[in-house]
């Protein structure tokens, strides 16, 4: 789902999204679906920055409600750390690894880092959300900074298909060693929103929703766990494209 070309299925991703927009006390949004995250940028005007938001955190708060999409990040992050801390080790079927306080772990191929008795936790992590988040990095990550270099400034609380990692790595971990979650609902509901959804952007009273790529050439890049990818040419319907460096 990081790397679909197939249409967003925007009635699925509206559904979901004005279900966030009532959690956090906010009406059924406009919905304004674009084909391009360029072709976004005269409908993201007013949506907070990151400096935007960082002004909540001190004494002098501006005046006003905090902003919807601050409101989201902060529900998404407690959603992910409660899923984390849900996570439990399952029995070893051999000596365990160790490591000094503070140090990371390895990162080792998988039938190395089975024998050597790395935490299956940390094998999900490395093979799942980091292999993914480095491939889906190389697409958002340019596609970002060409609108940067046309407005300076994105607007935070953009979301869909680069969320797939973390999805992905709890999927993982559901589907092996615990298949019951105690967020069952949020997550699902995240779940098909990244499988439904490519970019969108929470405002206050508009949601913008942006269409997939059309195109997505990729190239394969060695890795130790298994081939990432890295995107060559990305390109929407509009004709806005992006060619990573």
């Amino acid at each position: 789902m990081g790397i679909s070309t197939k249409p967003a299925d925007h009635t699925t991703s509206e559904e979901i999204i004005a279900s966030l927009y009532a959690r956090h006390g906010r009406p059924r949004p406009q919905f304004v679906r674009v084909a391009s995250p360029r072709a976004a940028i005269p409908y993201l005007e007013g949506l907070p920055t990151h400096d935007a938001l960082r002004s909540w955190l001190g004494d002098r708060r501006p005046p006003g409600r905090f902003p919807l999409a601050g409101d989201v990040a902060a529900g998404l992050s407690r959603l992910r750390s409660a899923l984390e801390a849900d996570f439990t080790e399952p029995p070893p079927d051999r000596t365990p690894m160790k490591r000094r306080k503070g140090e990371a772990w390895p990162v080792l191929p998988p039938g190395q880092a089975l024998d050597s008795g790395l935490p299956f936790h940390e094998m999900l992590t490395q093979g799942v959300r980091n292999a993914l988040f480095r491939s889906l990095a190389g697409i958002y990550l340019p596609v970002r900074a060409a609108l940067g270099q046309s407005v300076g400034a994105v607007p935070v609380g953009w979301y869909g298909q680069q969320d797939a990692s973390w999805v992905a790595h709890v999927d993982a971990i559901r589907r092996t060693v615990q298949p019951h979650l105690r967020h069952e609902r949020e997550f699902a509901e995240w779940s098909a929103l990244t499988r439904s959804a490519g970019w969108w952007w929470p405002g206050e009273h508009r949601c913008v929703l942006v269409d997939r790529p059309v195109i997505l050439r990729t190239e394969p890049v060695p890795h130790a766990w298994h081939e990432e990818i890295r995107p060559v040419h990305i390109e929407y319907a509009d004709g806005w494209s992006v060619t990573p460096a």
